[in-house]
């Protein structure tokens, strides 16, 4: 970047950071990000709603590979979209040995979701990516290159091996990242960035999500080549949190307890010398973070709520209204993500946060991104979910502890952006996930109105708006 915005929209997961939330960031002066979890599902079933502005079909008319762009539109659109009972049609899923046919997609989706965001301006677009989601990573930065991404922003997990892939890509090199399966090395995931027409590439910059300096230290100065920076996470932030450090325990609630350990050591960040920007509840104080010695800050809760967010509308004005009546609950759930990461569950009676709900919908694993890889007795690649069918899970050789209380997070997350699939009658139960600063934003609603843009929560948080 050779302008540090002040500003980075965060990148919320499954399509709440959709192509036109950053867009509008973007041309606001600020960092705009696009999520690329589940981006393939996304386009996919965008498609069979039948695309109704157009968007994702003009979008892979610049594709590369226009046969590749050809195949999908013929597999997946529908003219008019398919109706409201019926299913979506499924796609391929993360595996090990990777289909082509995956790797296709994934590329594919991520280019579209990048171009859309990038269209007809010349601001910064970033994409968010999350290390635990490994098989995907790889064509994902490819896909999101080949639409001139900006920036790629990574964090759960610890990804040392980014800044290299961003180079190999970046030179048209055919390129592997190592995948973790439990019991067994030596697995990865290949691209080849000559199939889809391209070579040279632009590098984006990489800025990783870390908690604490001690990360930061070994991404800085043991990765060839480092990092270009950092996005400091505090654990009020929404989705997935890092876990506390030491053997805190839970509180009265069954929530993790948090120290004077988890907080981030700014002046370790400061000497490491590369630019960071200051994300949990920090929206409201962009002069502390400058007074840190930070860029500016990452804020994603108020930017979830705000209408050019990929949210469905009924739970974003649900929880704006929520806010301003004082009624919203934020649970920092150590059971609910697959991952074991903390994730953060905004209470909502319609979704799978109430227990009715939760213990109504079918327990199924059909997307597969938080699966653990794992090694099969057969010498074979084995996928388990804590949040599929318990006997299943059990069966594979997982723990039936691990199986208690966990969300189905990448169906509910794709519900919640309006996705949500179809089975038997019964659509998918949404999952929200937001900061603990969502109790907050009502402020960002003008005097009468009862929702807000981000152009006017960019304005509130830079303090110009009257």
């Amino acid at each position: 970047m050779d302008q540090y915005p002040k500003i980075i929209q965060g990148g919320m997961g499954v399509a709440i950071s959709s192509w036109r939330l950053a867009r509008t960031v973007s041309q606001e002066g600020q960092l705009g990000v696009v999520s690329g979890t589940g981006i393939d599902t996304v386009v996919v079933r965008r498609l069979q709603d039948g695309d109704p502005e157009g968007h994702v079909r003009r979008a892979l008319a610049t594709f590369p590979d226009k046969g590749l762009a050809d195949a999908v539109l013929d597999r997946y659109f529908v003219e008019g979209g398919i109706d409201h009972s019926q299913a979506y049609k499924s796609k391929p899923v993360p595996t090990l040995p990777v289909s082509q046919k995956f790797l296709d997609l994934v590329v594919l989706a991520n280019y579209v979701e990048v171009w859309l965001a990038k269209e007809g301006h010349d601001g910064l677009i970033g994409i968010n990516l999350l290390e635990k989601i490994q098989i995907p990573n790889l064509p994902s930065l490819l896909g999101a290159m080949m639409a001139g991404v900006d920036v790629v922003i990574m964090g759960a997990g610890i990804p040392r091996q980014i800044p290299k892939l961003l180079d190999d890509l970046s030179q048209g090199k055919r390129t592997a990242a190592s995948i973790d399966v439990t019991g067994s090395e030596g697995h990865t995931v290949e691209v080849d960035p000559s199939r889809y027409g391209v070579s040279v590439l632009k590098r984006p910059d990489f800025l990783a999500v870390v908690s604490s300096a001690l990360l930061a230290q070994v991404l800085a100065r043991k990765c060839d080549p480092p990092v270009d920076g950092f996005v400091v996470e505090g654990h009020t932030a929404g989705g997935h949190n890092a876990p506390p450090r030491g053997n805190t325990g839970l509180d009265e609630n069954g929530e993790p307890v948090y120290t004077a350990k988890d907080v981030p050591d700014l002046q370790a960040f400061r000497d490491i010398g590369l630019p960071f920007w200051l994300a949990g509840s920090y929206a409201g104080r962009l002069s502390e973070a400058l007074n840190e010695g930070a860029k500016g800050i990452q804020v994603g809760t108020a930017f979830a709520f705000c209408t050019e967010s990929g949210m469905k509308p009924s739970l974003r004005q649900d929880s704006i209204d929520g806010a301003v009546r004082s009624e919203l609950t934020v649970r920092t759930d150590p059971k609910a993500s697959p991952t074991n990461f903390p994730f953060k569950v905004l209470h909502h009676e319609e979704t799978v946060s109430d227990h009715c709900t939760y213990e109504g919908r079918e327990r199924i694993c059909d997307l597969g991104y938080l699966r653990e890889a794992y090694l099969r007795p057969d010498g074979k690649v084995g996928f388990r979910c804590g949040a599929e069918p318990v006997d299943d899970y059990v069966a594979k050789g997982g723990n039936e502890g691990d199986t208690e209380g966990r969300y189905c997070v990448c169906n509910g997350l794709m519900a919640t952006a309006g996705f949500g699939q179809r089975r038997r009658g019964l659509e998918e139960p949404s999952l929200l996930t937001a900061g603990d600063d969502v109790t907050n934003i009502h402020r960002y609603l003008e005097e009468g109105e009862q929702s807000y843009s981000a152009q006017r929560v960019i304005e509130v948080l830079l303090g110009t708006s009257s």
